[in-house]
């Protein structure tokens, strides 16, 4: 799965969870600062991603996706390992 394929399935999972339009998820948003979300989205966002992936996600790395890209990248590899 490529890097585009990956955001798009990211970028509804947000529009779906925070209501927010789709343009406003971009690769660089930030979800706390731009996107509203907060800490207990965090780990809701987390739990859809790794079901729509069927990755894992430890809180400690999920401490360090700041951005919409941040995630993307994450996800991309751990699809790759």
């Amino acid at each position: 799965m490529d890097e585009e394929e990956i955001f798009r399935k990211v970028q509804e999972t947000i529009v779906d969870q925070l209501a927010v339009e789709p343009e406003e998820v971009h690769m660089d948003a930030y979800f706390l600062q731009d996107l509203g979300a907060d800490s207990f989205y965090m780990v809701e966002f987390a739990e859809a991603v790794e079901d729509l992936f069927g990755i894992r996600i430890p809180d400690e790395d999920l401490e360090n996706i700041e951005t919409v890209g941040d995630a993307v990248r994450y996800i991309k590899d751990r699809l790759e390992e």
